[in-house]
């Protein structure tokens, strides 16, 4: 997408007419979560509208940064088609999702820096507990890989991050894993967590990364403001 398919400023006064109140109906309706989400940040950065002249629609970012990223808090579940359209249409989209609305979701372990050389030729293994196999047996097809833990000696002495978790969620809302955008999660508190995934053989290992959410935001909004 390029500038001219995305533009701020909306064309005729009917339809800023028309954005006006759709944004107090959904003032309305929205949770006190996405509010609080939205009050974090400068009242010029939120619901700024843009017109996508591509498809002669109107879209509506819950908040678009000077730096030009643009932050969508959700608090539900999104079909595909909806995931792709508002990806399609940010050049630099961040979800920012509700974690404490998801079922059976559980941070479990500290994880190894997953981009340790020393871990190139071995696999997470998708499970609850910390452990590996060797890629070469997956490269063969065997069924059954031996699984190693941190306590085997081609593992050990491999330290563990700071901010680097392994996690489980028995009732995933699946779409997220298809998201191209960064998706942070939010489960209370002062830390956030970026849902991130490791390309391998056996299937792309999810995990999240910690960071602070006042750092979050503080980067998001330039410090004049």
């Amino acid at each position: 997408m390029n500038n001219s398919e995305m533009q701020k400023d909306i064309p005729r006064s009917d339809m800023i007419q028309d954005i006006s109140s759709l944004k107090k109906e959904y003032c309305r309706k929205e949770t006190a979560w996405h509010r609080d989400w939205k009050l974090a940040f400068p009242p010029s950065f939120r619901e700024v509208a843009f017109y996508d002249a591509a498809n002669a629609n109107i879209h509506r970012a819950d908040v678009f940064t000077p730096s030009g990223y643009t932050i969508e808090f959700q608090n539900s579940p999104i079909a595909l088609a909806e995931l792709n359209s508002r990806e399609a249409f940010y050049p630099n989209l961040i979800w920012v999702l509700n974690g404490k609305k998801f079922k059976g979701f559980k941070i479990l372990k500290h994880l190894p820096d997953v981009d340790d050389p020393k871990l190139k030729d071995y696999e997470f293994c998708h499970s609850d507990h910390l452990s590996m196999v060797r890629k070469s047996e997956v490269m063969q097809g065997g069924a059954n890989p031996k699984i190693l833990n941190f306590y085997h000696p081609e593992l050990q002495g491999i330290k563990l991050t700071s901010n680097l978790y392994s996690f489980c969620w028995k009732q995933p809302h699946s779409v997220w894993y298809l998201a191209t955008a960064k998706i942070i999660v939010d489960l209370g508190g002062h830390f956030l967590y970026e849902l991130k995934q490791r390309k391998q053989l056996n299937g792309n290992y999810p995990y999240l990364k910690m960071l602070s959410r006042k750092a979050f935001i503080d980067w998001h909004t330039p410090p004049e403001l």
